[in-house]
């Protein structure tokens, strides 16, 4: 084998394992943040149920919406109109 091949690969070898290694520590690194959050931050349980006025159909159906979507986990902090 030629000298600049036997190079190459050595060079190849040596980039893989340095990518591998670092993808290694991102995706360690993402675990162990998420355990550190769910420790330290629990989930918070409970929320409150907004009852819509009569006569506010667009509200009512925004709120239906995300009920459905969400399987009732999720909940609306606020609408803003968009002009």
């Amino acid at each position: 084998m030629s000298e600049n091949l036997q190079i190459g690969f050595n060079l190849m070898i040596i980039g893989m394992t340095v990518v591998f290694f670092i993808l290694f520590l991102v995706f360690a690194g993402g675990n162990l943040l998420i355990r550190v959050v769910n420790r330290f931050y629990p989930e918070i349980t409970g929320s409150i149920k907004f009852e819509p006025k009569s006569g506010n159909d667009k509200l009512a159906a925004i709120i239906a919406a995300v009920d459905i979507v969400t399987s009732g986990k999720g909940k609306i902090e606020g609408i803003k109109k968009v002009d």
